[in-house]
């Protein structure tokens, strides 16, 4: 089966991205890596469109890319499916470097949707899907933040029943929103939520890459703690 996408938004990268990496070597070295990340999750997806049973479906933003780790292994994605062991599904990772929730919602969930249309006889309802998106949307600048609960809204109504959804650990009004619509779907059964809040990382000290915005490999395994319980209670593992 063939994939149409690539692992990236189509979106340049941004004003202020490409003005830090001007001045901060760190910022240029972090981006660079995103390139081959984005490369090797592609080619990682093409394996796992061959199997028949049950994947685990990434969807998201350089966070589930693995951006600011040591390898692609070493970012969330990569350590807990190592912890899973033989218990991880093969995993699809249809997340994207600069992705924000409107990205999640019309083109990542797009594109499985179209890939579950070419295979009738795959169950989707078996597979476990993650959803970690919404920091790019803070920090989008005005018009994309105040539109964010509503983007949100919309993505939460389209993804699949029962899916992992994190929440924004962040303090502004528009990621409150967002956790309130999470909690609402939560407690109406149709998501399974990892409180980033509570379940996330204590302190980020120590635990950022060389852009002081990404974690680096520490930071990631708090991440990875975070929705290790979560997932195993969904695969029953």
């Amino acid at each position: 089966m063939t994939l149409d996408y690539d692992n990236r938004t189509g979106r340049p990268v941004g004003r202020v991205t490409t003005a830090l990496g001007l001045v901060l070597p760190g910022v240029r070295r972090v981006r660079a890596r995103a390139e081959e990340y984005a490369d090797t999750w592609h080619a990682r997806n093409l394996v796992t469109l061959a199997a028949t049973g049950p994947r685990w479906v990434v969807l998201g933003d350089s966070m589930s890319q693995s951006v600011g780790a040591s390898s692609v292994d070493a970012g969330w994605v990569g350590q807990l499916a190592s912890r899973l062991g033989t218990a991880c599904p093969p995993i699809l990772n249809l997340s994207a470097t600069g992705a924000r929730a409107a990205d999640v919602l019309t083109q990542q969930l797009g594109v499985l949707a179209r890939l579950d249309a070419r295979a009738p006889r795959r169950d989707p309802a078996r597979d476990l899907v993650t959803v970690m998106v919404g920091s790019n949307d803070l920090f989008a600048g005005a018009q994309v933040r105040t539109a964010l609960a509503g983007t949100f809204a919309r993505l939460l109504d389209e993804l699949p029943d029962g899916s992992v959804v994190t929440t924004l650990p962040q303090p502004a009004r528009a990621a409150q929103e967002v956790n309130r619509l999470v909690e609402a779907a939560r407690d109406a059964g149709r998501v399974r939520v990892v409180d980033m809040r509570t379940a996330g990382p204590d302190s980020w000290s120590g635990k950022l890459a060389a852009d002081f915005f990404h974690p680096n490999d520490d930071g990631y395994t708090g991440i990875a703690d975070a929705f290790e319980p979560v997932v195993r209670r969904v695969l029953g593992s």
